[in-house]
């Protein structure tokens, strides 16, 4: 088979595969070459690639649309990260919030300066009249 994992940036992986298990809403599921044609959705989790010569490769998948026609598998995800090895996946899955959790604490504080200072020239405005 041949995977497709598309992200908003881009295409992260563009390989071929004899098995891949991904996690939908209903549990783990697992694709072969000779299953037959399905679309699912797809919930965070690890997906489990094993490629032609056995050797596997995890990657880190939020929310995502997975459909399989033929031979290949194209999936359309918001943010995947290609983590290797199953440690590796841990260590990548923890980086990843981290820097999620930075990023929203950023919006959160800009969020405050603006309601403060929509605050302040509400204040000025009643001053004013």
């Amino acid at each position: 088979m041949n995977l497709v994992l598309s992200v908003t940036d881009g295409i992260l992986l563009d390989r071929s595969a004899a098995r891949i298990t991904v996690t939908t809403s209903q549990g783990a599921h697992t694709l072969l070459p000779r299953h037959a044609d399905v679309a699912m959705v797809l919930v965070p989790g690890l997906m489990r690639i094993v490629d032609l010569d056995g050797e596997e490769t995890f990657v880190a998948v939020h929310h995502g649309v997975l459909v399989k026609t033929g031979s290949t598998v194209r999936i359309a995800s918001d943010r995947a990260v290609v983590a290797g090895t199953l440690a590796d996946a841990t260590e990548a899955v923890r980086v990843a919030l981290q820097e999620r959790d930075r990023r929203e604490r950023q919006t959160r504080a800009a969020l405050r300066r603006l309601e403060a200072d929509l605050f302040r020239r509400i204040g000025a405005l009643e001053s004013a009249s």
